[in-house]
């Protein structure tokens, strides 16, 4: 059940990445301004990084919980 809840962490953290870095904070187009290094949204890398922390807390879950056989 831990692994589970671990590799469910994991793929949903990488998910969250790949979302908040690709649809949300990516620009779409050709450089035209300075202002084209600006994520379309504002509050995408704290989306990254809250991904970055879940893939981390994953492996805190699987050492926390307890084993299912013991």
């Amino acid at each position: 059940m831990r692994g589970t809840i671990a590799a469910l962490m994991v793929a949903g953290g990488f998910l969250l990445q790949a979302v908040s870095y690709f649809v949300l904070a990516a620009p779409l187009g050709t450089p035209t301004s300075p202002a084209f290094s600006d994520p379309r949204v504002p509050f995408a890398p704290a989306l990254f990084i809250a991904g970055v922390v879940l893939v981390f807390l994953a492996a805190v879950v699987y050492e926390l919980l307890p084993d299912a056989h013991r």
